[in-house]
């Protein structure tokens, strides 16, 4: 490598250590390097209308509770996550789905407490706010779905919230969706949105969603916050049909520190209010609805805490797909190969490492292991083609691949995750300082 391209690099590794200095010592979070350079321009989703206010349920003076508005006959689908120990609202949620769409519904969702292992004292606080959005928008209280981030084991100040309901319903707007995807914001370091149109017989349809995460992100169910609208009619069983396929190959493939939140919720909300008709098999409308997950999914993985790096772990040649996605997470949640990433450190060998680990089979003596378009390694041993610097030059890239070919099977899969740096450490121990 010549003296110029080592100069940048280290001038890169110079900028990336100074945001990291800045954020540490203003104990604020710089936007991730691997943001998105903008928000995107939302779509209006008829027969839905959000807002957002400032509770001060921990933060001062910015948004951190969201109100979204649905007309009568929208559907409603989720996703939680599995953890034993789910929060007040993930529960309350669970219980409501399925729910009879002839009124309308209501979503609302707070940033700054999770109201997770709070005991009576959290389904009392999901009562009381139910109940308000309930009387406030007219609609059953049983179409009144919650959902809260952040802090465990605080008690929820639903006063805060229940005092800024009024306010909420007086503000609801067809076009509010960027200002509730701010609102639920914690550690994260910018607004997540992502948009797709879809012709269906001739018409449009529109999927719009917002999400947060950053931090305690390991998929198992749907991972983080997420809610997603469209303006499609959908009967209820065939949307969570939908939604509950289309998430094991997004929010279920991404992961930032293989922690699983209590509190992670997932509600898609279809309000039929373009009148075009879609079923579980409609493969247009699949298609976009997934990529809508999928890039808000990678979003997530964009800021994870402290991320420098988003990267995808592909393995193929696995004896079922079940083993691929093993391989994968083993690799992607290995904190050695995530900080060999952020070092930029061409360490196949904790690849290697994570594979054996894994307990899905593998053949040591067939499998090949490439960075990129570099061949690292093959039949168990570092490939005669390859030369350190190859790799050291792959690894300085703001987006990776890391790709294993097993050789034993036809089984695939690919999940996402990003590097391991001081500044996940850093926003970690200070969270509830």
């Amino acid at each position: 490598m010549g003296k110029k391209a080592k100069i940048k690099g280290l001038k890169k590794k110079l900028r990336k250590l100074k945001a990291r200095l800045v954020a540490a010592q203003s104990h604020t979070h710089a936007i991730s390097p691997l943001a998105p350079a903008s928000f995107p321009d939302l779509p209006v989703i008829g027969g839905a209308r959000f807002s957002a206010a400032k509770a001060g349920v921990k933060y001062a003076d910015r948004l951190d509770v969201m109100l979204a508005e649905l007309q009568p006959g929208t559907t409603i689908a989720g996703v939680f996550t599995k953890s034993a120990t789910r929060s007040a609202p993930v529960l309350d949620c669970q219980a409501k789905l399925g729910a009879d769409t002839s009124e309308g519904a209501a979503i609302l969702v707070n940033a700054g407490n999770s109201n997770a292992f709070t005991g009576a004292t959290g389904d009392g606080s999901v009562d009381a706010i139910t109940t308000q959005v309930a009387r406030a928008l007219a609609v059953p209280k049983n179409r009144v779905y919650t959902a809260s981030t952040g802090v465990i084991g605080e008690p929820l100040p639903h006063d805060k919230i229940i005092a800024r309901i009024d306010e909420m319903k007086g503000t609801l707007v067809p076009d509010g969706l960027k200002y509730a995807a701010e609102a639920i914001r914690t550690t994260d370091t910018f607004a997540k949105g992502a948009k797709v149109e879809v012709k269906i017989d001739n018409r449009i349809v529109h999927i719009a969603g917002i999400a947060k995460g950053s931090g305690m992100i390991a998929p198992d169910m749907a991972t983080m916050l997420v809610f997603i609208f469209t303006d499609a009619k959908i009967d209820q069983a065939d949307l969570q049909a939908m939604l509950s396929d289309l998430t094991e190959t997004s929010f279920n493939s991404i992961t930032v520190d293989s922690d699983t939140s209590t509190s992670d919720t997932l509600l898609l909300a279809a309000t039929g209010a373009s009148g075009v008709e879609v079923d579980k098999k409609n493969s247009a409308f699949r298609s976009a609805l997934h990529d809508v997950m999928l890039d808000l999914a990678h979003q997530v993985v964009r800021d994870g805490e402290g991320a420098t790096k988003f990267v995808e772990v592909r393995v193929t040649g696995a004896k079922s797909d079940a083993d691929a996605r093993t391989h994968a997470l083993a690799i992607a949640n290995s904190p050695l190969v995530k900080t060999a990433i952020a070092g930029e450190d061409p360490n196949w060998g904790r690849v290697v490492m994570a594979i054996g680990k894994s307990g899905a089979y593998a053949d040591r003596d067939m499998l090949s292991i490439r960075f990129g378009d570099v061949l690292v390694a093959e039949n168990g041993w570092v490939s005669p083609l390859y030369r350190e610097e190859d790799g050291a030059q792959y690894m300085r890239q703001d987006e990776l691949l890391i790709a294993v070919d097993l050789a034993v099977g036809n089984g695939e899969s690919s999940v996402w995750t990003c590097d391991l740096t001081h500044g996940y450490i850093q926003i970690n121990a200070d969270y509830r300082s």
